[in-house]
């Protein structure tokens, strides 16, 4: 194993040309990143973990009820033994076909199916409060550490002149604030990668946990070759744009919509001028053009552009989906709609309102199926009228 670690981290690769790993060695005079340190970041992870569970159950929680947080989950599909084999082994999205299939095997009319299927798929939606809870969360430790690293970064003569980043490297001494805001954010993000496996599953799971793992390999790295300084300008310019998505979010869960418009439209202009704007002329300009200048070029140079290069990629991406959200709302004239927050909650509202029907099965019978009928092209929630598979199409 040690010589596989050797050959791993060879210097000849990971450092610039006449630095050694001896020169990032601490000495009585000065302390350097080791990667012994880094370690340290898995205990804490559980740690993180830890506090998170009793965040959200002693303050978090108690919060969203004072603020009249949705707490009840969706209602419950009566038990079908057949109908769950169905949806649990073959599909959650019964075609026509099948539904009329099921619907001669148990005698049930064929909009009776199609409403347990809906309750039973709710069923899997995790509960307002709990997504209250995980954004609170979200949003204290990014509105912690955000303060923090803006404090640090504030003494620090690297913020408005990048250069700063590489003059006098590798000899840059290592400073307690530093490698605490390295470690808590690395800490975090692994605890981040593995809790994404129990958290609420949401459609850009693969998009973040690549997020996630460029973010650990990148900051186990940097802060290994004592790439620290462009480090904490990347970290502060990532969490200012989360405290304020989280902010939203809760407001959100709230049904304080004003104050949710208002924060997503400023998440939206902070995050265009921050990941589009400062993120390549600071970061990516700092990385690719002034280290080489000042330090010489190293072959694992390409290894952290083409890092930051997929972070940008995905900067790039997010970016789209915001501004492709905004012209799609104001292009139908529905300029005060155009926050997908509230597009995503509409949808589950219209759905429950569908599911809150009566859920006793109705037979085939001309007569039961005109109540039926009857009864769902008035209910409604928020507003919205529901009837037919209206609900499934929102």
């Amino acid at each position: 194993m040690a010589g596989i670690l050797a050959w791993f981290w060879n210097e000849r690769f990971w450092l610039p040309h006449n630095v050694t790993w001896a020169d990032l060695k601490s000495t009585e005079e000065a302390t350097f990143p080791q990667a012994e340190d880094l370690y340290l970041a898995f205990p804490l992870a559980f740690a993180v973990f830890m506090v998170r569970m009793v965040f959200e159950r002693f303050i978090a929680k108690p919060c969203a009820l004072g603020l009249k947080v949705q707490a009840n989950g969706p209602q419950k599909a009566q038990p079908n033994a057949i109908l769950e084999k169905v949806f649990t082994a073959i599909t959650k999205h019964p075609d026509e076909k099948r539904l009329e299939g099921l619907s001669k095997q148990l005698d049930w009319d064929v909009r009776s199916i199609q409403r347990w299927f809906r309750q039973r798929r709710n069923q899997e939606k995790p509960s307002t409060l709990r997504r209250f809870c995980e954004s609170s969360w979200r949003f204290t430790f990014y509105l912690y550490i955000f303060t923090y690293g803006s404090r640090l970064l504030k003494k620090s003569p690297w913020l408005w002149n990048t250069r700063q980043c590489w003059i006098g490297y590798p000899t840059q001494p290592l400073m307690p604030e530093v490698h605490y805001y390295y470690i808590v954010e690395l800490s975090y993000y692994w605890s981040v990668m593995f809790s994404q496996f129990i958290d609420i599953k949401r459609k850009d799971f693969g998009i973040m946990f690549t997020h996630h793992i460029v973010t650990v390999i990148l900051l186990t790295i940097s802060y290994t070759v004592n790439f620290t300084r462009v480090g904490t300008l990347t970290l502060c310019l990532h969490d200012a744009v989360d405290v304020v998505l989280e902010a939203a979010k809760m407001a959100n869960y709230c049904k304080f919509q004003k104050l949710c418009d208002f924060l997503f439209l400023m998440f939206a202009v902070v995050f265009i001028i921050t990941r589009l704007g400062i993120y390549p002329l600071w970061i990516l300009n700092t990385t690719m053009f002034e280290l080489p200048e000042i330090v010489g070029g190293f072959p694992a140079l390409s290894i952290f552009i083409i890092l930051l290069l997929i972070l940008q990629v995905l900067h790039c991406f997010w970016s789209y989906l915001i501004v492709k959200a905004a012209y799609k709302a104001i292009s139908k004239g529905k300029a005060g709609k155009w926050n997908p927050l509230h597009a995503r909650d509409d949808r589950s509202d219209v759905e429950s309102s569908s599911d809150e029907e009566t859920s006793v099965p109705h037979s085939k019978n001309p007569h039961n199926s005109a109540t039926t009928n009857g009864t769902s092209g008035t209910n409604g929630t928020n507003g919205y009228l529901t009837g037919g598979n209206s609900a499934e199409e929102h």
